[in-house]
């Protein structure tokens, strides 16, 4: 089993710290989950039904019908090569470590996120696969200039595969439009920007034949009753998608000012998390954890991400924390830090 932000519990075994006195920053999972209504009784009693008005829901959301349910990205990446053929395979690095897993027996090159290496891989792959925006990194690469890579793929016979786990916040990014067409597969779940993660409730996008051959291996009854519930309610409220997304865009701001004015320099990222690489990252990881803030810790390379707090008590835990562990001084204000956020952009090549 490979290794996941969200370990509070081992966490806290580790440090001899109490479960309920961390403030967890390592997962990338929205703070602010979605609501979850009730439940009716019927979703506890009966089985999963396709008719319940989760697809037209996820259809709208999505803007794709050429979608298939599943329980969370995780089984869809574990069962697309089974599925997708190609000898020559090229996957961003570094990047969400299950899918190098599950492709690991075709032996894949990888690729980092500067335009010249992509282009190259593009050129010499069967499959190529990503995330976009990249987690952890938070790279991202232009949608025009994915579509050309989807065409070129396709052409020869190839696919591109595309984890949009973190676009909700800017769904005009999105190639989910695309779906259907040849060539082309696209990951999305309900696990990041609407907080659901414990639902496990996800869709892949792609042409018919990639979904009947998933779901002949996923088999029925993939989301549970309850999930398909709060899933189609979730995807249906408009409003809240709307707030949320000027929320966290505003938050995410916030956060890169945060790491930007203690000394960590421009970090990258979505709204939901920020990434920023240092050759001490364990030692701060260490340091963090001390005193009960777990984030997230890569060795290759050395970085930390951090995910948002849920609300002004955690700004000021997590600015507090920084100042102590790297020796700055702490804006006091209840708002968080009020610097200039950096001004370099992140794109294709960083």
């Amino acid at each position: 089993m490979l290794e996941h932000g969200g370990r509070l519990r081992r966490a806290a075994q580790r440090y001899g710290i109490p479960l309920d006195d961390w403030l967890d920053l390592s997962t990338g999972i929205n703070p602010h989950a979605y609501p979850a209504p009730a439940i009716p009784a019927s979703a506890w009693h009966r089985l999963p039904e396709e008719d319940d008005g989760l697809e037209t829901a996820a259809a709208a959301y999505y803007g794709s019908t050429a979608l298939l349910p599943v329980a969370g990205s995780q089984p869809a990446i574990q069962c697309l090569p089974s599925v997708l053929p190609g000898a020559r395979v090229s996957l961003l690095a570094p990047s969400y470590a299950e899918h190098a897993h599950a492709w690991r027996e075709r032996q894949p090159r990888f690729f980092t996120a500067h335009i010249d290496a992509a282009e190259a891989a593009v050129d010499h792959s069967d499959i190529v696969v990503l995330v976009q925006p990249n987690n952890p990194t938070g790279a991202h690469f232009e949608r025009a200039r994915l579509l050309d890579w989807h065409a070129r793929l396709a052409a020869r016979g190839g696919w591109l595969v595309v984890d949009e786990a973190f676009i909700d916040d800017t769904p005009a990014a999105s190639l989910v439009p695309l779906a259907g067409a040849d060539g082309l597969v696209v990951l999305r779940s309900l696990g990041k920007f609407f907080g659901l993660a414990g639902a496990r409730v996800g869709f892949v996008f792609g042409p018919e034949a990639v979904r009947t051959r998933l779901e002949e291996r996923l088999g029925p009854w993939t989301i549970g009753g309850p999930a398909r519930h709060v899933a189609r309610v979730a995807l249906n409220d408009t409003v809240w998608q709307a707030a949320m997304r000027e929320q966290l865009a505003s938050e995410g701001e916030r956060l890169m000012q945060v790491l930007s004015a203690v000394g960590l320099g421009a970090a990258t990222g979505p709204s939901l998390f920020k990434w920023v690489q240092r050759a001490d990252a364990a030692q701060l990881h260490d340091a963090l954890a001390r005193r009960g803030l777990l984030v997230r810790l890569f060795e290759q390379p050395a970085s930390l991400r951090f995910g948002l707090p849920a609300g002004e008590a955690g700004w000021a835990r997590l600015e507090q924390a920084l100042a102590e562990c790297l020796g700055t001084p702490r804006d006091t204000g209840g708002q968080g830090v009020r610097h200039p956020p950096p001004t370099t952009e992140m794109d294709s090549t960083q």
